[in-house]
């Protein structure tokens, strides 16, 4: 369990990392049920996307901050886990950098929401004005 891989270099490296980086989107999906309900809004609204009445740049916005959403959880996560990794008894301090972490995904959560709203608030009043 504790085996250190041997060090790659050059399109090895990329490749493994790459692999790796996969194997992390799999555990998170696995593991984690809030990155799963995440990746279904995320899919639901990237098709919604594609419909919606709105510039391609506020397009692309959107889709920026429904990344953002994912990018956090998953550092969220791996905080989690280092965390718990490290300090598997109660400590302040692992319970401040968990909550500060999930204040993150919060505030990313936020961000999104007050885009999508206004997306949808745009759309509401170009239909409104004609």
């Amino acid at each position: 369990m504790n085996h250190v891989p041997s060090k790659k270099t050059g399109l090895t490296r990329i490749w493994a990392a790459f692999i790796n980086s996969l194997s992390g989107l799999r555990l998170a999906f696995k593991n984690e049920e809030a990155f799963r309900q995440e990746i279904i809004f995320y899919i639901l609204l990237l098709i919604l996307l594609f419909f919606l009445p709105i510039s391609l740049l506020f397009k692309i916005i959107l889709l920026v901050a429904n990344t953002i959403v994912l990018l956090v959880e998953l550092i969220n996560s791996a905080i989690e886990a280092i965390v718990d990794m490290i300090s598997p008894e109660y400590n302040e301090l692992a319970k401040h950098s968990k909550d500060m972490g999930s204040a993150a995904v919060l505030m990313s959560l936020a961000l999104a929401i007050v885009l999508w709203g206004l997306a949808v608030y745009s759309i509401f009043m170009n239909m409104l004005s004609g």
